[in-house]
C-alpha cells in the first residue's frame, strides 16, 4: 500500500470511530478495541511506508549507501 492510501484508511477509520462514538457505541469495548487495534496496525503501516519513501528518495538524491 502507498503512504497515501493508508493515510485515507486512517482518515476513514477516524470517522468510524467518531461516528461510532455519536452513535452510542463507545462503551461497546468489544467494537471499540478492534477499532482501535486498527487504527495502530494502520499507524505502524504508514511508519513503514513513510521510512521507504525516505530511504527510497535518499538513494535516488545520493545513490547507495555502502558500510
Amino acid at each position: 500500500m502507498l503512504s497515501s492510501e493508508i493515510r485515507a484508511r486512517l482518515i476513514e477509520l477516524a470517522d468510524e470511530r467518531l461516528a461510532a462514538e455519536r452513535a452510542g457505541l463507545g462503551g461497546n469495548r468489544s467494537y471499540m478495541d478492534d477499532l482501535e487495534s486498527e487504527i495502530v496496525a494502520y499507524r505502524r503501516a504508514l511508519v513503514g511506508a513513510d521510512v521507504a519513501d525516505i530511504a527510497v528518495l535518499r538513494g535516488e538524491l545520493f545513490g547507495r549507501q555502502f558500510g
